[in-house]
């Protein structure tokens, strides 16, 4: 029976052998039973404790015999000796853990590797538990095992949580309320830890493997720090998954074996390694700790080889290779990932098509990401730099022309282009991991992402410039005629170029001082979302796909000039109306309508291609005269 303990077991059996003298004890033996089964709760049908299968930590003592069994890559699964060295209840709160010290000489020799979560830990020949948690830098191979009895209940204790009933999780708490800003978005999401170094007792998980294969050993390393950040040990893999996908011996799951999730597949692999613990019918056991933690998730599962054991004095890893997808985890909890084999995972296509200044012909990279709402939009930007970085860095002085898209599943996409210069890929990336964690992270109820695009020209110059200066053309302006600038913008290792831009000037516009803004794309979103707020502010799913196609493409190779006018008219919720007269504008206003009512902003404004990218802006003051 999963969840009752030793000592329940005990007393019926005490019971039981009073019973053969006294007939009135068998009722007694009876609600005793059952007080047990109802404080352990019921079994699942398919996972019930097997007491010769299984042992609880009430019949573990200090000194017994114990070993494991996991793969270091010389020979497959293997046995290694162990030693009980004791056991702490209440650990952590809810949680105990068997504390047992490894004999083997290589244990000794690497200390805790990662990759080694989830190896299970036998003594008396059954069960107990799975390596879960050690201490870094200790001289001695020690390790903290999860017991089984708690690595089986997960998924257990809230049986409405399912993967598909995670789909409507939301990993990040966005600020609906205010014109949406990507770069902020992006932010966030690259600052969200997804897993805790701490383990029980203030030790540390033995850190997942994140082996990433089809890139380059540099543009690895320039992933290696945001999957460090998120807590999983980033180490160059190997290019070898499309042969593995083919042998049997990694794609089946044994207890001991490789237990993968490929997050990204295709031509570039990102996989999570940790070990099998337990297999029971077409349910999987592994990690003895979490992945990310919150229940229900939807994510791929497959078996692997490990080719070998990088031994560091830092942090040692398992160096290995993921087989085929067989299944999907659905559950994620703190002592344990669970998952069913022959579940299809959820998973996002995604296309990158790549070129280069130093590269011959254009490369294009197909994969497939697991479909999850902290973890997708990261993916994507793993995905998307390492292909950018693949013939490694980026000079000082560069341009990257690009373009993407995210489809949804209604049929609906949001679709973005625009040149980046000499910033990196800060841009490009923060734009469609910003848009993509809006997307699957609102409360709106929004369709799923059905697919991704994404294509970059990189080039070794730069377009960058700055407005050097501004001239008044027309000193004295009347209503109803132009306004005419001159403006110099000088560009990196070029000359300066002079733009001769005018603005017309209503008839109706009142004498006085106004304001004339000439300026680059960035401060030109600024005054939008100071000034038009509502255009960017997302109030459901509709208005959250407009205001992304609005924000994502205010290109950025124009010169803006903006003239401010006087407000006229109102905006009524999302509705302009900025010819309104004046006496239907103060009824609209009332302070007891439940729309949002505000004065419409008026200017007029004039776009000129530059063909560099402007980063700052001059403002002068313009006088209109009567």
């Amino acid at each position: 029976m999963l969840g009752m303990d030793a000592k329940p077991r005990q007393n019926v059996k005490r019971l039981a052998c009073l019973g053969r003298h006294h007939g009135v004890v068998i009722g007694l033996l009876t609600l005793v039973f059952a007080v047990a089964l109802a404080s352990a709760g019921h079994a699942s049908a398919d996972v019930s404790w097997d007491p010769e299968r299984y042992i609880g930590v009430d019949e573990i003592q200090p000194g017994m015999d114990a070993y494991c069994l996991t793969d270091y890559g010389d020979g497959g699964i293997e046995k290694f000796a162990l030693k009980v060295l004791d056991v702490v209840y209440n650990i952590d709160p809810g949680q105990d853990a068997i504390l047992v010290m490894g004999l083997d000489e290589r244990f000794k020799h690497t200390g805790p590797v990662g990759g080694c979560s989830g190896s299970p830990v036998y003594i008396d020949g059954r069960l107990a538990g799975a390596l879960a948690f050690g201490w870094q830098f200790a001289k001695d191979p020690l390790y903290g095992v999860t017991p089984i009895r708690e690595m089986l209940e997960v998924g257990r204790t809230n049986p409405t949580m399912t993967a598909q009933g995670a789909a409507r999780t939301s990993a990040f708490a966005f600020d609906f309320s205010q014109p949406i800003n990507v770069s902020q978005v992006s932010e966030q999401v690259l600052r969200q830890r997804v897993v805790g170094s701490a383990g029980a007792g203030g030790a540390s998980v033995l850190p997942c493997p994140v082996l990433i294969s089809g890139l380059s050993t540099a543009a690895c390393q320039e992933l290696t720090s945001q999957f460090d950040a998120m807590g999983f040990a980033a180490i160059p893999g190997l290019s070898g998954a499309a042969a593995a996908a083919g042998d049997d011996e990694t794609t089946e799951l044994k207890p001991g074996g490789t237990l993968a999730m490929p997050l990204v597949t295709g031509d570039i692999s990102i996989s999570v390694l940790g070990t099998v613990t337990e297999i029971r019918g077409d349910r999987v056991y592994g990690f003895g700790h979490s992945f990310l933690g919150y229940g229900a998730v939807n994510l791929p599962m497959a078996g692997g080889k490990i080719h070998t054991v990088i031994s560091s004095v830092m942090r040692s890893s398992k160096l290995g290779t993921p087989g085929k997808i067989v299944g999907t985890i659905t559950t994620d909890e703190m002592t344990a990932v669970s998952g069913r084999l022959g579940v299809e995972p959820n998973m996002v296509p995604l296309s990158i098509r790549i070129e280069r200044y130093n590269d011959s012909e254009p490369r294009v990279y197909n994969c497939r990401l697991a479909y999850n709402e902290m973890l997708t939009a990261t993916l994507t930007r793993a995905a998307v730099a390492g292909a950018a970085l693949r013939l490694g860095p980026l000079p000082p002085e560069h341009t990257i022309d690009y373009t993407a898209a995210i489809h949804m599943d209604d049929g609906q996409s949001i679709r973005f282009g625009n040149v980046s210069a000499s910033a990196g890929l800060v841009e490009p990336v923060s734009e469609i991991i910003g848009a993509l964690a809006l997307l699957m992270n609102n409360p709106y109820g929004s369709a799923k992402v059905a697919s991704l695009d994404f294509g970059a020209r990189i080039r070794s110059d730069a377009i960058s410039s700055h407005i050097w200066s501004v001239e008044l053309v027309t000193p004295k302006i009347k209503a109803g005629s132009d306004i005419e600038v001159d403006v110099i913008v000088e560009s990196y290792l070029s000359e300066k170029r002079k733009y001769r831009v005018a603005l017309p000037v209503p008839k109706t516009v009142a004498p006085g001082k106004y304001a004339l803004m000439l300026c680059g794309a960035p401060e030109y979103e600024r005054f939008l979302a100071k000034t038009v707020p509502y255009r960017f502010i997302a109030t459901n799913y509709q208005t959250l796909v407009d205001a992304l196609n609005m924000a994502l493409n205010i290109p950025r190779t124009k010169l803006y000039c903006v003239l401010v006018l006087p407000p006229g008219g109102i905006t009524l919720d999302r509705a302009e109306l900025p010819h309104l007269p004046g006496t239907k504008s103060v009824v609209l206003q009332s302070d007891k309508r439940a729309l949002r009512v505000q004065p419409y902003p008026h200017w007029i404004e004039k776009t000129v291609e530059t063909g560099t990218v402007i980063g700052d802006r001059e403002i002068i003051p313009i006088v209109v005269e009567e």
